[in-house]
């Protein structure tokens, strides 16, 4: 197991966004980070941290991501009635970032077609549905860097989903109407196949530094996700039905 290599000092508030509502805190390295702890669930946390690897390893332009430890203390002390649900141990912090916004269908037209089809097909591969906007609004887990003019990709949380439906994707997602595009291109699709072929090399790594709590939600019940599901997604990649809709 990896370890941590932040220690949260400070809580600072909660996000009122996201559905895991992220603790917005304050490391021993000086940063601020959104952390995910005890509320958003075990499972929560192994999407988060293979999926931040395996984007690293991709190529998305992902938002830096640590392990971290909050102590007991910072509990104890009470500083927010809900403080509880951020939960002492190991969890997952992913760095603020000061200038961002999301992503909206106006910002969404400056993103370079290179970085979209790339989004479009990582959430296809790891089938991740959490990614919607729409003229009529969503929320697309995407950031926009209003200084550098660049996107930044978050929140892989409902990432793996055994319940994941290819035409729901394909008519929300964020860069749905680029789906052709991959689709229709023979050397693009084999392309995508051998970064995400690549990106598996340290899969085993991967799992290696995922914490053992995390694997459990009580003493003798288990998380709501096993790495034979997490590791069955990603190996339909290397199966030449792997771009079928239907």
């Amino acid at each position: 197991m990896e370890e941590p290599s932040v220690v949260i000092e400070e809580v600072l508030g909660r996000s009122p966004q996201g559905k895991t509502l992220p603790f917005i805190c304050r490391g021993d390295d000086g940063e601020t980070y959104y952390v995910k702890g005890a509320g958003a669930g075990r499972r929560s946390l192994i999407c988060e941290w293979v999926a931040a690897h395996l984007a690293t390893a991709f190529g998305l332009p992902i938002a830096d991501y640590v392990l971290a430890e909050v102590p007991t203390e910072l509990i104890t002390m009470g500083v927010r009635p809900d403080i509880r649900e951020l939960g002492t141990g190991l969890v997952f912090a992913s760095r603020l970032l000061p200038h961002a916004q999301e992503l909206t269908p106006t910002t969404r037209d400056l993103v370079p077609d290179s970085t979209a089809l790339d989004v479009l097909v990582f959430d296809w591969w790891l089938k991740n549905e959490d990614r919607h906007l729409t003229e009529n609004g969503g929320n697309p887990n995407l950031l926009w860097d209003t200084t550098g003019e660049k996107l930044t990709v978050i929140d892989h949380n409902m990432a793996f989903d055994p319940d994941f439906n290819r035409e729901n994707f394909l008519e929300s997602h964020v860069f749905a109407q680029l789906w052709n595009r991959v689709f229709s291109d023979h050397l693009l699709r084999k392309g995508y196949q051998n970064r995400m072929m690549a990106s598996l090399h340290d899969l085993p790594t991967v799992r290696a530094s995922i914490p053992d709590s995390w694997w459990w939600v009580d003493d003798g019940v288990p998380a709501l996700i096993t790495w034979d599901a997490i590791a069955t997604c990603l190996d339909r990649c290397s199966h030449d039905d792997f771009w079928n809709i239907s």
